[in-house]
């Protein structure tokens, strides 16, 4: 087992992190920018490093120095936790030429698995549905059109090495193709350093679904269940729920045992997440993988009473998966609401600030995952998540019921959140019947 992991992230998944570590009896580093010098993961952490200016390029991004820290605190492992580097495959090959293991799966899988055109091709290999597109890159305007007249409007196109729904653009006229295609290169450019493009039929009102996957060295791969991501936001999630209110278990067995498939066909190791659509007669396709912790990791925590994160730094310490993990069940119905600084009644805008109260609520099935404390000072550089809300019952209708409650307690003062937000999605009628899809947002009437 690893004895000192760096942690490099912030905000609550770096205390989350800082958490399994501490029930592993392993040391921890917390890195920091000049901006979170009074964050909980500093404070909570065993040895802190600051690393740079408030930009997330001169600090959280800056690969010299948190390959510098992590040999200056002789941490022997460094965890990505999500988002900035998580899935940069050039960071885990430095750490792997540095002697330091990178938590997560081999570079050359994330570099291939980040290719959109190479998954969807791995995926076709190992037998599982994928939404019809393009074969490979779309090298200019004239393949586009060919392939758009292939597959049939409307498509999308999507960066190969996308995420965060940057890169992506829906074309329903052929005369909209040649703007688009334009507007989706230059800001898959401007994103991620790389234009390629590549097009999939576009699949109309469908649910967005994920199976969780564990895969150690020896070969076991495991999928634990299903997460309904739809209730998103320009591609952002907002809520997610396990089990998925329209998969029954003959659906989530197909879709378990495809994307266990999927996975062994690239001989996944560690913690990922395979990714479908679903649409309205049942049918799914695969969309991508990814090889990190997902945000909305916690509620498949709480249906299998697991720690996702302790198990995903077991896997990169070479332990073999062990038998209560593979034997696990699931149990209940778990849901998650992220909550933002951010103002629903003006469009989302970002409201970084000092907090001046702050009251988390409790009780049975309760769980919030936060950093957030008072004084704490929301900064203005980074994403603005401050808490994820998670409830648990043996229904669903118990665990909307319960987020309902933690709503009406939660108390947020100093700056606002997107806590209206989630209360009228709660109690919408459509919602509670499970009736929603990833258009839900954008035809839900907030104010």
């Amino acid at each position: 087992m690893f004895k000192k992991i760096l942690i490099a992230n912030r905000g609550e998944i770096a205390l989350r992190i800082i958490r399994a570590c501490k029930e592993l009896g392993i040391r921890t580093v917390a890195v920091y920018s000049e901006a979170d010098a009074s964050s909980l993961h500093v404070r909570f952490a065993d040895e802190v490093v600051c690393i740079g200016p408030p930009p997330s390029y001169q600090s959280y991004m800056n690969i010299p120095q948190l390959i510098s820290a992590a040999e200056v605190t002789n941490s022997d492992a460094i965890h990505p936790g999500y988002g900035f580097l998580a899935e940069n495959a050039y960071f885990a090959e430095i750490c792997q030429s540095c002697g330091i293991h990178f938590i997560g799966p081999s570079s050359e899988m994330i570099s291939n698995l980040g290719d959109k055109a190479y998954a969807k091709s791995a995926m076709m290999q190992a037998g599982v549905p994928v939404v019809p597109g393009s074969q490979g890159i779309l090298k200019d305007i004239a393949t586009a059109k060919k392939s758009a007249l292939e597959i049939g409007l409307p498509v999308m196109l999507k960066a190969t090495a996308g995420g965060g729904g940057r890169g992506i653009r829906i074309v329903r006229e052929l005369t909209e193709l040649e703007k688009a295609f334009q507007t989706a290169q230059a800001e898959a450019k401007a994103a991620f350093n790389n234009p390629d493009l590549y097009m999939e039929k576009y699949i109309e009102n469908p649910r967005h679904v994920e199976v969780q996957i564990l895969g150690d060295n020896f070969g076991k791969i495991i999928a634990l269940g299903e997460r309904d991501c739809s209730i998103q936001r320009k591609l952002q999630k907002l809520i997610e729920e396990s089990p998925s209110p329209v998969v029954d278990q003959e659906l989530r067995t197909r879709m378990e045992n495809m994307a266990i498939r999927g996975a062994q066909q690239v001989n996944y190791r560690s913690a990922g997440t395979i990714e479908f659509l679903l649409d309205t007669d049942g049918n799914f396709y695969f969309m991508e993988m990814n090889t990190r912790i997902q945000v909305e990791h916690p509620v498949t925590e709480m249906v299998f009473g697991l720690d996702l994160v302790k198990e995903q730094i077991k896997l990169a310490a070479g332990y073999p998966m062990e038998d209560y993990v593979k034997n696990r069940r699931m149990e209940g119905h778990a849901i998650e609401c992220r909550i933002n600084a951010e103002d629903p009644y003006k469009g989302f805008r970002p409201c970084p600030g000092e907090i001046m109260a702050f009251h988390v609520p409790g009780g049975p099935g309760v769980r919030i995952d936060t950093h957030v404390y008072v004084p704490y000072k929301i900064p203005p550089y980074y994403d603005s998540l401050m808490a994820k809300v998670i409830t648990h019952g043996r229904t669903r209708e118990e665990a909307l019921g319960r987020m309902e409650r933690v709503f009406d307690e939660f108390v947020i003062e100093g700056v606002e959140s997107t806590i209206p937000f989630h209360q009228k999605v709660i109690r919408n009628e459509k919602f509670r019947s499970g009736d929603y899809n990833v258009k839900f947002v954008e035809n839900f009437k907030f104010q």
